[in-house]
């Protein structure tokens, strides 16, 4: 009887034990609680326009713009693990890329080229025809496209859990560990609503830190609006306000084709026939850092550029009509002098921000 009365004592005891060991090991269904997120405040730059709301549900925040700075060279987003969104969108190319149309995994050819990632706070409309007006919808295109990085956020979302670090990255960006295709496609938008460029020579000059030489002032004036008096090339008609981009809601037909065209632009997103080969007009900031030119890349040069404005508008029926009514030559074309060319070249290489594409913020985290 002792010895049953000791082994009654020992299995309770090991009972006993098992019970607290399994309370204190850690239960994986549990989630970790993380503390809030940091709010962060993007600022508006002097005579700017007022930053476009952000949504509800996606506040900036420290920990959400770091981890979309990770998510935005993050190559495992990728099908084959080779590019990433920064490989398209290169910094030093105030995030171009430097070719006439993107190449995808595998070398694939986009049939357009890379825009440029600029004040997109401000913006409501992305891509060349508009397709999407929330940054959070825009970037899962990219993503999943096959002739861009192949892969659908379901698998990118698995690839990620799996890691070391962006689980609990994501529970400091969004109180969760468990990581969504929705909170990527957050993460992804605070970080491109932080790339923010307005440290211009032309900046300066209107802060009164610099200024800007005789022929680029007359370039800027020549980028206004023709009249019977005064010669202008009609830039700003299509970017317009310090943004240098087009109105939102926007798009335009800047005489590049004849119909049939063979993008469709944003008639291709409407259905609209009128709105055949219209395409958004991007931002000018920055624009000596992004040829090539367009949404095809078709032209090199700044030069090319104002030739084909200046004395070669294809003319169909939905033209934007500021490019057919100039005064400033009896062919209403505008008609550009070679001088005037080169005093807007001149210009628009004073909106170049050297600190935009060094700016540590921005860059690989992890290069």
């Amino acid at each position: 009887m002792p010895h049953l009365v000791t082994l009654r004592r020992l299995f309770s005891l090991a009972a006993a034990t098992a019970l607290l060991v399994a309370a204190c090991k850690p239960d994986k269904d549990v989630e970790q609680a993380f503390p809030a997120p940091t709010p962060l405040t993007l600022a508006r730059p002097q005579d700017f326009p007022a930053i476009v709301p952000m949504p509800a549900d996606n506040p900036l925040t420290e920990e959400g713009v770091a981890l979309g700075r990770m998510l935005f060279y993050e190559k495992k987003l990728s099908g084959d693990g080779t590019i990433s969104c920064g490989s398209c969108h290169q910094q030093s190319k105030a995030f171009t890329d430097g070719r006439a149309r993107a190449i995808g995994v595998g070398g694939q050819q986009h049939a357009r080229g890379s825009m440029a990632l600029i004040n997109m706070a401000w913006e409501q409309d992305f891509t060349w025809d508009g397709a999407h007006t929330k940054l959070e919808q825009q970037a899962r295109t990219p993503l999943e496209n096959p002739v861009e990085m192949h892969q659908s956020l379901a698998t990118s979302v698995t690839k990620l859990q799996a890691t070391n670090n962006y689980p609990k990255l994501f529970g400091r960006a969004f109180g969760s560990s468990r990581i969504t295709e929705e909170n990527v496609l957050k993460a992804l938008a605070q970080f491109e609503r932080t790339l923010v460029s307005s440290n211009s020579r032309y900046d300066k000059a209107k802060r009164g830190e610099s200024y800007l030489l005789p022929n680029e002032l007359q370039g800027k004036q020549l980028m206004g609006h023709a009249t019977t008096f005064v010669r202008g090339a009609e830039c700003q008609h299509c970017h317009d306000t310090e943004l240098f981009s087009g109105p939102t809601h926007t798009f335009f037909n800047n005489g590049l084709d004849l119909p049939p065209f063979t993008d469709p632009g944003r008639g291709g997103i409407t259905g609209v026939a009128f709105e055949r080969g219209m395409f958004k007009a991007p931002t000018l900031r920055n624009i000596a850092l992004t040829d090539p030119y367009m949404h095809d890349g078709r032209f090199k040069t700044l030069e090319e550029v104002l030739d084909q404005y200046s004395e070669h508008v294809q003319i169909s029926p939905n033209l934007d009509p500021q490019l057919v009514n100039s005064p400033n030559d009896p062919s209403k074309k505008i008609m550009l002098t070679a001088a005037e060319k080169q005093k807007i070249i001149a210009f628009l290489h004073t909106l170049t921000d050297s600190t935009f594409i060094t700016d540590p913020r921005f860059s690989d985290p992890n290069p």
